[in-house]
């Protein structure tokens, strides 16, 4: 009898031990397996983040500084959305052992690989010297942008104004760019991309980049500018393009940032008033009058135009559209005006802006600038 309990004990513990030996060997395989599942993945991972970003079409302009290191580097090109994935790009450089990256000015492609930036880094194949540089200024119009690539650029303005009135080219701009609207289409607009170029200085390879190229550094920048504001845009109550022209009236107003966002206010006030902006600046764009040349006709003032806030039924309306190029101070000031009473605003000859409430106080501000020798006269 203690025979077969010590045979039945012993039976028992085998099966204890192979049983606890069979858990031990799912555990292990689901381990291996798991490993096994996580090597896969982090291996695809890797290679897709080593593939480019987007087309051969988007071109962008980066900097890599004297002495940047691998993380300085991984950094730009990540926000220059060059690159999926800082990571993968500094784990490239360490498995591949890839040293004496060259500092310099790049104009990369965004369907380049991870190898492809690396190589042209390392050796500076792909490196670009700016030969031609185009600087835009704030306040101008579209026919001076026109003239400084023509001047500038093998093109001629003639070539600037035909690729504007590219039906099909302008549709284009508007699916890429989430701030064109077809607002820029309206057939009473003289030049569909006024006061979306953004002014700045712009480099370029040669004096044969095409004029596509150059709006769209431009709109690139001002995509840029905007950008941050693209919420509050979004849920005001006016438009993109509304909020241009009126950073394009104020832009050509005033000269001084301090007073940029009074006279936002003042253009507010006028439109909730259902009053005329009766600015002088939209008027002399739509008689394509360069400020500054001379002083406006009563027949200019007194005739409808739909930029001219001066004239006969624009109570309470925008021009059409922006008169000009916009900096970052205006775009400011058209999003957040101060709040104020004020309707008028009148400038002396030095730029000095003086503010008022009424149509007496504005009167009798224009008659002191007048007595005192103050008076801006062209």
């Amino acid at each position: 009898m203690e025979e077969e309990n010590e045979a039945v004990e012993r039976k028992n513990k085998h099966a204890q031990t192979k049983g606890k030996s069979g858990l031990l060997k799912k555990i292990i395989i689901i381990m291996l397996i798991l490993v096994i599942v996580i090597a896969i993945g982090g291996i695809l991972w890797y290679n897709m983040s080593l593939s480019g970003t987007g087309t051969k079409e988007e071109v962008v302009a980066i900097e890599i500084p004297l002495g940047s290191g691998t993380n300085k580097i991984a950094s730009i090109l990540k926000k220059a959305d060059l690159i999926k994935s800082e990571s993968a790009f500094k784990l490239y450089v360490k498995l591949n052992k890839v040293t004496d990256f060259q500092a310099g000015k790049y104009d990369l492609t965004k369907d380049l690989s991870v190898s492809e930036i690396v190589q042209a880094l390392k050796t500076g194949k792909l490196f670009k010297e700016s030969n031609v540089k185009i600087t835009f200024v704030e306040g101008k119009t579209f026919r001076y942008i026109a003239k400084q690539i023509a001047d500038k650029t093998n093109n001629t303005e003639e070539d600037v104004y035909a690729v504007l009135e590219n039906e099909e080219y302008i549709n284009s701009l508007i699916d890429k760019y989430w701030f064109l609207t077809d607002e820029i289409k309206d057939p009473n607009i003289y030049y569909s991309l006024e006061g979306y170029l953004f002014p700045e200085t712009y480099s370029f390879e040669d004096e044969n980049v095409k004029v596509e190229e150059i709006f769209e550094k431009l709109l690139n920048q001002m995509e840029k500018e905007l950008e941050p504001y693209r919420e509050q845009i979004e849920q005001s109550k006016y438009s993109v393009h509304q909020i241009l022209t009126i950073a394009s009236i104020i832009e050509n107003e005033v000269i001084f940032d301090k007073d940029r966002k009074d006279v936002s206010s003042v253009i507010y006030n006028r439109l909730k008033a259902k009053m005329s902006i009766g600015s002088d600046v939209t008027t002399y764009y739509a008689f394509k009058i360069e400020l500054g040349s001379r002083d406006l006709y009563k027949s200019e003032i007194n005739t409808y135009n739909p930029y001219n806030t001066r004239g006969p039924n624009m109570a309470g309306k925008l021009p059409v559209g922006p008169i000009g190029t916009v900096g970052k101070a205006s775009i400011e000031a058209a999003l957040n005006p101060n709040e104020t009473d004020y309707l008028y605003f009148v400038a002396d000859a030095s730029g000095n802006v003086y503010f008022t409430k009424t149509n007496e106080e504005h009167e009798a501000k224009v008659n002191e600038l007048k007595a005192n020798g103050a008076w801006a006269q062209f």
